[in-house]
């Protein structure tokens, strides 16, 4: 990959448009002063004082916020949240960072994913987390709308991410019914470049590009052990392969990533950053930067570069989740060409 090469994938992001179906969180911090602890008249305990509250799109959330800071021009959200106060402040926050959500669906038996995490502000570590998530299965009429509405946007758009964050099985937006519905329609959309991410049921996509990390894509394929992880590895990809018929990346860490297209499997080494780092949400800006890259033109190892130096951003910006800018990212590239 060349620098001219990078940049020209870069400044065609604008003209993309792209889809994020699946889990929507909302990210709520609250930040807790310790130095203004009270104790409960009625229970003796502590009543820890919240002095700021920052409500943030999480999950595939995430991989929009990302999209929007390459510069994607287009960005659609397709889920189901609830008609509540956290639905609200989630629609909130994906439209201030650019994503179109009139197919954010509002269902009044569900509620609002959200991951409660209060930060202290004396260390900015977070304490216990506290997680508002759906316990019953997604219900049909609710599935048939999310198929409905994503058999409309797939001749609209130029790639989807499939984002499936919940890992209790049909209690999240890509339920058995709804990946069957996906494997159905991607090989009548060719062109459409469909990624999927999914924390515990990856092995069960068909006819889609998948993106796992290492140990993802081992369990996927029902192995016993992690010893031998290379030829472990090598035999998840080619399962994959097999029931895909697209390519598979495999997040491999600092390390970089395995990018296999049924032809090739090349290794797209990782960039070294100096510490501290957060790896929380670097899949979701890997995923984003690998369609994006493939739906402006990009090669199977190329996009795979690009997922590459959008991550080595976004795991240096520490107790958030990270974004990475086009300048960022041409930037890191001349910073890092000469072992890239």
């Amino acid at each position: 990959m060349t620098h001219s090469h990078l940049k020209e994938l870069l400044t065609s992001f604008s003209d993309l448009s792209i889809l994020v179906v699946g889990d929507f969180f909302l990210d709520r911090y609250l930040v807790v002063d310790p130095g203004l602890a009270e104790t409960s008249l009625e229970t003796g305990l502590e009543a820890r004082q919240v002095v700021q509250v920052r409500n943030l799109p999480g999950a595939a959330g995430t991989v929009t916020g990302n999209l929007n800071a390459l510069g994607v021009g287009q960005i659609r959200a397709l889920g189901v949240i609830g008609d509540d106060g956290q639905g609200y402040d989630l629609k909130a926050g994906l439209r201030a960072s650019g994503v179109d959500t009139r197919d954010l669906m509002e269902v009044s038996s569900r509620a609002t994913p959200t991951y409660t995490k209060p930060v202290l502000t004396t260390t900015g570590k977070e304490m216990e987390r506290l997680d508002i998530k759906n316990r019953s299965p997604l219900p049909r009429r609710v599935e048939d709308r999310v198929l409905a509405t994503l058999e409309r946007l797939l001749g609209e758009v130029h790639g989807v991410i499939i984002l499936d964050q919940v890992q209790e099985r049909n209690c999240g937006v890509i339920t058995d019914r709804v990946r069957e519905g996906i494997a159905r329609l991607a090989p009548a959309y060719p062109d459409v470049v469909i990624l999927a991410d999914s924390r515990s049921h990856i092995g069960l996509f068909r006819n889609v590009t998948v993106k796992v990390n290492r140990e993802e894509a081992i369990e996927a394929v029902s192995m016993d052990s992690l010893a031998e992880a290379v030829n472990c590895l090598d035999a998840a990809i080619r399962s994959f392969l097999d029931r895909t018929g697209r390519p598979v990346y495999v997040t491999l860490g600092p390390e970089g990533i395995l990018c296999a297209d049924g032809e090739a499997t090349d290794l797209v080494p990782g960039i070294p950053v100096p510490g501290p780092i957060d790896i929380v949400g670097a899949g979701d800006s890997v995923s984003a930067g690998i369609v994006s890259a493939l739906c402006a033109g990009a090669s199977c190892a190329d996009a795979a570069r690009v997922g590459v130096l959008v991550s080595s951003i976004t795991i240096q910006q520490i107790g958030t989740t990270g974004t990475a800018s086009p300048e960022q990212v041409l930037q890191r590239f001349e910073e890092s060409k000469q072992d890239f």
